[in-house]
């Protein structure tokens, strides 16, 4: 049979429905690595969706632009910055930001893994790639209408869910790509590689965003919230141009399943069969898991980024450009962190860099919530401190699963760690809101990132660690 040059052999499903192939896709590619350019066109497109996370969901566009008093009534917005009405109204936007994300996390929970057999079945991981992500830059470019208006703001809303929808279905599939293009003795470095260039591209756009700031916008008129909308677009475009490497150089992870081909309702039913074999069988069971754990732990490191700026803001007083120069070090430390512990995950193994990781990040956070009195200095310490093990973590955590996927089933696999991170993505908020609102400040918000952080620890530690190469 004939396969996609690079692409891991179709491998046969046993005829027991209850047991998964025992041949885990990396051990298919043992000596044999991608070429590097191979490599490093995967590696591209973390670097060309970055913007997305980085400048429209997390810096720029919603904290300073969808989420102000640009699109309140003019009646509220002319009211003073301490006025209760005021803040009451700009809480129902974040509100509202936050029920479309909502929304966008259950279309998650509810198609990734089943997109992920699909494209597994039919060998098209790269097609699916490819939806996502032109789904993503139509989502980003759109954001030219949004204008500043009551009117517009659940139409960013709902670009912005959206784009959050296609950049998860786009992810599923590079994260099964991975396997296509490491071996068992590399995957940690090229998972590591992955993510890095993830932070370091954000850095770059931060970067780019900040001069256009200090250039007062280069004379452009901040009417109509031009300059975000021209930030909007620009991003797009960053997308386009640099996600084109993966599509020409990057081959499909596997040559299909056609016996595993059917329609969307049944694919369903085979995922609720495939899960309860994955925890049946003793050769997948570390996989089931994983999965539930690292949910867990994920959920607390995303609370990291997602809490990182209202924790910088409200509790240590950052202004707008400490705060984007805070974003810089920031993806600037975690992607040199992962670059650098790649290597250390080929040679100690995953688990043992996630549990350190883990480990370090709640005493750091704990230390920014004990000292909150001592000043920025411990923001800064600590913060930079917490993102220097986000990347680790999460790079660690994908060629984790890596190492544990079934030949034949990346896409699935991967789907449902998008999903199972989905399941858990209310942890850290929910814990969030009410600490803040039993505390009366903030600060004790931070506790909510520690527990869940901890348990995500606790979770991981009886876990059984995959193989790792000789």
């Amino acid at each position: 049979m004939s396969t996609t040059p690079g692409a891991t052999p179709h491998v046969p499903v046993t005829a027991d429905t209850d047991a998964l192939p025992q041949v885990m896709g990396l051990q298919l590619r043992a000596g044999r690595p991608a070429p590097p350019r191979t490599v490093l066109s995967w590696a591209l497109w973390d670097w060309a969706a970055q913007p997305f996370n980085t400048v429209i969901l997390t810096f720029i566009f919603t904290a300073l632009y969808l989420t102000t008093d640009s699109f309140l009534p003019a009646d509220i917005a002319a009211l003073p910055d301490g006025d209760s009405v005021k803040q009451t109204a700009e809480a129902g936007l974040a509100a509202g930001l936050g029920w479309g994300t909502t929304i966008a996390g259950l279309l998650i929970l509810a198609i990734a893994p089943v997109l992920g057999q699909q494209a597994d079945a039919a060998g098209r991981q790269k097609l699916w790639l490819g939806i996502g992500t032109g789904g993503l830059v139509v989502s980003m470019a759109l954001l030219w209408f949004v204008e500043p208006a009551p009117a517009l703001f659940w139409l960013g809303v709902a670009l912005i869910s959206a784009g959050t929808v296609f950049s998860e279905i786009a992810g599923v599939n590079y994260n099964a790509m991975l396997i296509g293009i490491a071996t068992p003795r590399t995957i940690g470095r090229v998972s590591a590689l992955g993510w890095g260039f993830g932070y370091l591209g954000g850095i770059v756009a931060l970067i780019l965003v900040v001069v256009f700031y200090m250039s007062d916008w280069f004379g452009l008129s901040a009417d109509g919230g031009l300059p975000f909308r021209i930030i909007a677009i620009g991003c797009a475009l960053w997308t386009v141009a640099f996600a084109i490497p993966i599509f020409l150089w990057v081959p499909e992870p596997s040559a299909g399943r056609p016996e595993r081909r059917v329609g969307l309702l049944r694919g369903y039913k085979l995922l609720v069969r495939d899960v309860v074999a994955l925890y049946r069988s003793p050769v997948s069971r570390p996989t089931f898991w994983f999965l539930l754990s690292s949910a867990v732990f994920r959920d607390g490191l995303g609370g990291v980024f997602t809490f990182g700026a209202i924790i910088a803001g409200q509790v240590y007083g950052f202004e707008f450009i400490e705060l984007v120069i805070f974003g810089i070090a920031a993806n600037l430390i975690a992607g040199l962190s992962t670059l650098i512990v790649g290597r250390w995950d080929d040679r100690l193994g995953p688990k043992v860099i996630i549990l350190f990781s883990l480990a370090a990040m709640v005493v750091a956070a704990s230390a920014v919530f004990l000292l909150v009195d001592a000043g920025t200095v411990v923001f800064w310490i600590g913060g930079l401190i917490l993102c220097a093990f986000v990347g680790p973590a999460q790079s660690a955590s994908r060629s984790f699963l890596a190492r544990l996927t079934p030949a034949g089933r990346e896409g699935e696999i991967f789907g449902l760690y998008a999903t199972t991170g989905r399941a858990a993505s209310w942890m850290t908020s929910l814990l969030w809101a009410v600490l803040i609102s039993l505390g009366g400040a903030t600060s004790f918000g931070i506790l909510g990132i520690v527990v869940v952080l901890a348990l995500g620890f606790l979770l991981l530690l009886p876990v059984k660690a995959p193989p790792r190469a000789a």
